[in-house]
């Protein structure tokens, strides 16, 4: 067999996705009805501006995992963030949730998860270098 490296397009990367979601479903099979499940919110003013904003989903075995947390830096200390997380906790516990997970870097917001009660569960030195990036988790509970 001959094969070659290259870059990936768009469809590319979609299929290896795929690939991997169908491998680890014949492994543990799925909680849910989909394979992941967004339950992203976000903080608007009363004209559509947006605030704040998580982005967030419930993934084939009934695990949400944080992918980003912002707050407009003129609107932080104001409990946005606060409100944001709580919200998206309380829909995956609606969902089934038992368990969420995110990473932070040491210059955004790990104390503040902390403060939520999460746990650290690892972490990743020198990156970037000179700062650790943050793995936590949280046990929900309904």
């Amino acid at each position: 067999m001959v094969w070659s490296i290259q870059e990936c397009a768009a469809q590319d990367c979609r299929a290896i996705g795929e690939g991997l979601v169908a491998y680890n479903l014949r492994q543990v099979p799925m909680t849910q009805r989909e394979p992941f499940i967004s339950v992203s919110k976000k903080a608007v003013d009363e004209s559509g501006t947006l605030l704040a904003g998580c982005i967030a989903e419930i993934y084939c075995w009934n695990v949400a995992y944080v992918e980003l947390l912002w707050v407009d830096e003129r609107y932080r200390g104001m409990g946005l963030g606060s409100k944001l997380l709580a919200e998206v906790e309380r829909t995956a516990v609606e969902a089934g949730c038992t368990l969420i997970h995110l990473d932070t870097f040491d210059f955004q917001a790990k104390d503040f998860y902390l403060r939520h009660g999460y746990e650290i569960f690892g972490v990743l030195e020198d990156c970037p270098e000179g700062h650790c990036r943050y793995y936590l988790k949280k046990k929900l509970k309904a």
